[in-house]
């Protein structure tokens, strides 16, 4: 079987929202399922793919939008 082609990429998030990434890394070790940020973006992904349009709406805009590129050095 061969490989799937993979995508390097990256993004801007909120701090807030990047620790919630950690929470559920601990969550899924808690679950005995340990699993790395990518993972649990993909499936996040994989969630959004599968809800309806109007939840896929809600989930959307429940995520206020933020100016992207990289974060002002402190």
């Amino acid at each position: 079987m061969k490989k799937p082609k993979l995508v390097r990429d990256s993004f801007t998030i909120p701090k807030a929202e990047y620790t919630v990434l950690d929470d559920l890394k601990q969550r899924a070790g808690k679950l005995a399922s340990p699993a790395k940020k990518s993972e649990l973006i993909r499936a996040g992904v994989k969630a959004l793919a599968a809800m309806s349009d109007t939840a896929f709406l809600a989930a959307l805009k429940a995520v206020p939008a933020i100016k992207t590129g990289r974060p002002a050095k402190d």
